[in-house]
């Protein structure tokens, strides 16, 4: 029997002990590792199996932690975790009170960097051969990036500066022309002919002063190990161009790259899913928005829909198939994707701008000074607002609300459930003359019978959900449904605000002059979300109501289950009724 060898394999320094002939079985078991964990407790396993022996072959030519490794986005460093000391607690991957589905600097002294969105890996990792160098220290410094990420334009900003320094620096191109969904762009084309031999092969990279080496074999370590020593005595910006199969080592992952990038639990012996409940489930907000946007654009020929490099994630892919010339996947690009839309509603186009709460963030701009500015008629929706569960920090898509509210011309929508959504967005394609912005959560609805005839909201109506006497309960979005839950026996009223831009004064004047004390609950940031404004308008009309304000406290949120974050901060239906009782 052969030996094992990843049990002896605690930190980069045992691994650097190993013959360079034991690697590759040392890349069989961290793939088998990998499989095993992530097949009972989920996470992302494509990204992670195709680099397993980049992963290996990056620890056993450097000496991290002193040589620094930036991985970007992330996605693809569970075998960088288990080699650096968590592999005896790599079971808590993305649970609560566990370690992080990303890189965290708090973690480990291995995680150089931060990471979860995409395209900051060359910029950081610039920034830290620079500080070398100014302290005369003499390290090496390594960026991973994906071909999906390096066409962002972050990426090329790092690029741009990096070339014209004598910085240290080797970023290594893990190119296997995917990101969540297929790579796409101009740059990706470029790739796939480096690979195939018919572009001459360094260009682009050559014309940014980087010294150009590959493509290589990302699956054999031998070629890798010798490249990345003859690399170790380059001066300079390099960039090594590595292919890989995203998946590599699990047919099932590498056939159905898409799915099998986050593929949720799975029989680790034959890589099969395993089956869903038979059971009858409310939509996923996602799907309701894709099939509703197909709905809407067959009777609107206007009607365009834009993402961020999300066609999966967002369900925008069901008008990618149906009418494939008037939906638009621009790659890992928000202020592209936001600008573009502002562009094309100038002309008389409708555009729906779909991007997830937490990318729009690297957008912020784009939608100030480019739409709202403007008052262009652009449609965002907001996809996985509010706690996204595992992935954490770096996702929730918690401060939205209060980012977008101080944004003039702008409207902001959030539907309490899915009927809602489709009623919004119908609205929203009858005539707009300014932008809006529509936040939803992540996961399945509440509504079976979700397809419903359309009808058409009155912008800034809010609505009562139910009468009672004691105090009132105000709620913006989803949330809602906690609040329902928590107050089902009890004797106060329940008002959807619905919008927290333009606010319903007139239903808030009523409540303010009913009931003594008003509760706001929001599944956004406490500090400056819709809690906020509802305090501005009690100042504004001088009100002495008691107002209480449940939220996102001020601090990130860590990773877990939604239901046990949600519990965690207090927003839970039993921790919203203890409040309630607690101070009637």
């Amino acid at each position: 029997m052969q030996k094992q060898l990843l049990t002896h394999i605690n930190s980069p320094k045992e691994l650097r002990t190993l013959k360079q002939d034991e690697l590759p079985q040392l890349a069989i078991e961290l793939r088998e590792f990998i499989i095993n964990i992530v097949a009972t407790k989920e996470g992302h396993l494509g990204a992670s199996l195709g680099v397993v022996e980049l992963t290996i072959a990056l620890h056993y030519v450097f000496n991290t932690p002193e040589d620094l490794l930036v991985w970007d986005v992330g996605h693809q460093a569970y075998g960088h975790k288990i080699l650096t000391g968590r592999k005896n607690i790599f079971d808590t991957n993305r649970q609560l009170g566990g370690i992080s589905g990303f890189p965290k600097r708090e973690e480990s002294v291995y995680d150089s960097f931060g990471v979860g969105h995409s395209s900051t890996s060359i910029s950081a990792t610039l920034g830290m051969a620079i500080a070398s160098k100014l302290k005369g220290e003499n390290k090496h410094h390594i960026a991973i990036i994906g071909d999906a990420s390096i066409a962002s334009g972050m990426a090329f900003e790092g690029l741009n500066h990096t070339g014209v320094t004598d910085a240290n620096l080797l970023v290594v191109l893990n190119d296997n022309a995917i990101g969540i969904d297929p790579s796409v762009g101009a740059l990706k084309q470029y790739l796939t002919n480096v690979k195939k031999g018919t572009q001459k092969r360094n260009n682009i990279i050559e014309a940014l002063n980087f010294d150009y080496s590959g493509p290589i074999d990302g699956h054999d370590l031998e070629k890798i190990i010798s490249e990345l020593e003859r690399l170790k005595t380059v001066k300079g910006p390099k960039l090594l161009h590595v292919i890989t199969t995203k998946g590599k080592g699990l047919k099932q992952a590498e056939n159905d790259q898409v799915k099998y990038h986050a593929p949720g639990k799975f029989d680790a012996s034959t890589g099969d899913l395993l089956p869903k409940s038979g059971l009858i489930q409310p939509p996923k907000y996602q799907d309701v928005f894709g099939l509703t946007i197909v709905e809407l654009a067959k009777q609107n020929e206007k009607i365009i829909g834009i993402t961020p490099a999300m066609p999966t994630g967002s369900s925008l892919k069901y008008l990618m198939e149906e009418i494939p010339d008037r939906a638009f996947d621009v790659g890992i690009a928000e202020q592209h994707a936001v600008t573009l839309a502002a562009g094309m509603a100038t002309q008389g186009l409708i555009p729906f701008c779909n991007i997830y709460s937490t990318f729009l963030q690297r957008a912020y701009d784009q939608v100030i000074h480019d739409v709202a500015l403007q008052r262009l008629p652009v449609i965002f929706c907001l996809d996985r607002a509010g706690l996204v569960g595992e992935d954490g920090a770096t996702h929730h898509g918690v401060f939205d609300l209060a980012y977008l509210r101080s944004i003039p011309n702008l409207i902001i929508f959030a539907p309490r459930n899915e009927v809602e959504l489709r009623n919004i967005m119908y609205t929203a394609q009858l005539g707009l003359d300014q932008p809006i912005a529509i936040r939803y959560p992540r996961g399945r609805g509440v509504t079976i019978d979700w397809k419903q005839p359309f009808k058409p909201l009155d912008i800034g109506k809010g609505e009562q959900l139910k009468q009672g006497k004691q105090l009132a309960v105000l709620s913006i979005g989803a949330i809602a449904k906690n609040v329902t839950e928590a107050i089902i026996d009890l004797n106060v009223s329940h008002y959807d605000m619905r919008f927290v831009k333009p606010l319903d004064e007139v239903l808030l004047h009523n409540i303010f002059k009913t009931y003594h004390t008003i509760i706001t609950v929001e599944d956004g940031t406490v500090k400056g979300g819709f809690g906020s404004t509802i305090l501005e308008f009690a100042s504004a009309y001088n009100y002495k109501n008691r107002i209480k304000t449940l939220g996102i406290p001020d601090n990130f949120v860590e990773h877990g289950k939604v239901e046990e974050l949600q519990k965690l901060v207090g927003l839970d239906a039993e921790s919203i009724r203890k409040f309630i009782l607690s101070i009637q």
